[in-house]
């Protein structure tokens, strides 16, 4: 049931409906099953392994509160959060670690050795309701909040459909008081929510669609043997793909929630614009970066032991995010590389003042000087990027080697002009994000003036639409 098929509509609007109709209690349990309905239809095989590990969490939470004065508190917590982690390492890295070690004896000529390779399905969103019931956990432990008492609260919190397959990862402090406390429908809000599905469908469906079909020509071979201009090609067309592809998904789910009465973090924040990695992060995929920085970054030392260690903590920060993203070592890469490039940013050009812990310098102050440097760190981001398209590191590798020829065909030209027709409304979009500091275009206008750019989207949705083929990207993490 993908957020931009017919099907998740027909879930939609139904949902909505009958929503609004009931009291809070009963809201909260329709929501559930309904959630628990929409991950089902995806694969219902799995909805037993999310359902057992959201009552193991809810059960464990009681325990470890610091008011229960239980002496076995820190037990608890240690076995929950080695319980989620070997649930997310068995059904996500376990392929991962023992082909590598297969791969490994194979090279020291120990060929045909017998291993326990079981093919396990990655069931959908693990990798996002995990990093929610782990930061509840830690955050109850610590006291950050009260452990919920009602299972259909804490379950709706962890289980919303809205940000369940694919985020935003959303923080306890933030979503589980809205399940707690009783919501009123706001037209205003309903109103905005409706605009973030449209602005998602757009960024989704026009921009990332079409992106795809230039980005698996030039992966795939269609555009010919890599040189200089397939590896643009790829590249730049990769990074507004999964640009338009995740911000696109993120806005559909915070409208969804919108239209239902909740809030959700934003998540990206014209990340294009960043004029150094640093600042990339704290505007690309805000809901993960900030879980990294909060309960793994700060927890390993942060930047509060000294440079050598901040580095080390940098580092093994980015490559853990990589990670993340898939059982491959193409992400590993991927995080590594800005896991070096992170320390050396702040090394070249170190803040001059630190109001607090991590901030970022101040961008350039000329308007050369930032451009210069927003188009260098979104270079950097692109080379990275190589490394996350490819399906093997050998790919990746024989891609960018592809850099030093030059040969030009003419057809490049026309590939070229597609990829800026389809990106650049979305920097444009961006542009005016950035000066307003608004969460969608024109937000602050006239209903009148939205319902026609609303009617607009509905019919360039119909008109320029690329292939109904591609799932989410992140879905698949």
């Amino acid at each position: 049931m993908l957020f931009d098929s017919p099907a998740f509509f027909l879930f939609l609007i139904p949902v909505v409906f009958l929503y609004w109709r009931l009291n809070h209690r009963a809201q909260n349990v329709f929501l559930l099953l309904a959630s628990y309905f929409f991950y089902g239809w995806w694969d219902w095989r799995f909805l037993a392994l999310m359902i057992g590990s959201t009552t193991a969490d809810f059960l464990i939470a009681q325990k470890i509160v610091p008011a229960a004065q239980n002496p076995h508190r820190r037990k608890w917590f240690i076995f929950s959060l080695v319980l989620n982690f070997t649930i997310l390492g068995i059904f996500k890295y376990f392929d991962f670690f023992v082909g590598s070690f297969a791969g490994m004896l194979d090279n020291l000529g120990l060929h045909h050795i017998p291993l326990p390779l079981i093919r396990i399905i990655l069931p959908p969103g693990i990798s996002f309701y995990t990093f929610q019931e782990v930061a509840y956990i830690v955050d109850v432990y610590k006291g950050r909040i009260a452990a919920s008492r009602s299972f259909f609260d804490y379950g709706l919190f962890i289980s919303l459909f809205a940000h369940l397959i694919a985020g935003p990862i959303q923080r306890p402090g933030h979503l589980l008081p809205q399940a707690q406390n009783e919501r009123t429908f706001d037209p205003d809000r309903f109103f905005d929510g409706l605009m973030l599905i449209f602005s998602g469908l757009i960024r989704k469906c026009i921009v990332a669609d079409n992106c795809a079909l230039l980005v698996n020509a030039a992966f795939g071979g269609q555009l010919g043997p890599p040189n200089l201009w397939v590896v643009l090609l790829g590249t730049y067309g990769f990074a507004w793909q999964v640009y338009g592809d995740f911000s696109g998904y993120s806005d559909i789910a915070r409208g969804c929630a919108q239209l239902l009465g909740f809030h959700f973090m934003v998540n990206f924040r014209q990340p294009f614009l960043a004029h150094r990695l640093q600042d990339f992060w704290r505007r690309w995929h805000i809901s993960l970066s900030t879980w990294l920085r909060d309960y793994l970054y700060i927890p390993l030392g942060g930047s509060r032991l000294g440079e050598r260690k901040t580095v080390r903590n940098l580092f093994v920060t980015m490559v853990l995010a990589g990670l993340w993203h898939g059982a491959n070592w193409t992400f590993v890469i991927f995080g590594a590389i800005h896991g070096i490039v992170l320390p050396l940013e702040r090394f070249f050009s170190p803040a001059k003042a630190k109001p607090r812990a991590g901030s970022v310098p101040a961008p350039p102050t000329g308007f050369f000087a930032l451009w210069a440097r927003r188009i260098l760190t979104f270079n950097i981001l692109c080379l990275s990027l190589a490394f996350f398209r490819a399906p093997s590191l050998h790919a990746a590798v024989e891609f960018l080697a592809g850099l030093s020829n030059f040969a030009w065909r003419p057809e490049y030209a026309s590939a070229f002009f597609l990829l800026c027709l389809y990106s650049l409304p979305l920097f444009l979009i961006d542009l005016h994000l950035e000066a307003t500091n608004q969460e969608y275009p024109f937000a602050n206008t006239s209903y009148a003036f939205r319902t026609a750019l609303a009617a607009s989207a509905f019919v360039a949705l119909g008109l320029f639409s690329g292939s109904n083929l591609n799932a989410f990207v992140y879905f698949q993490f």
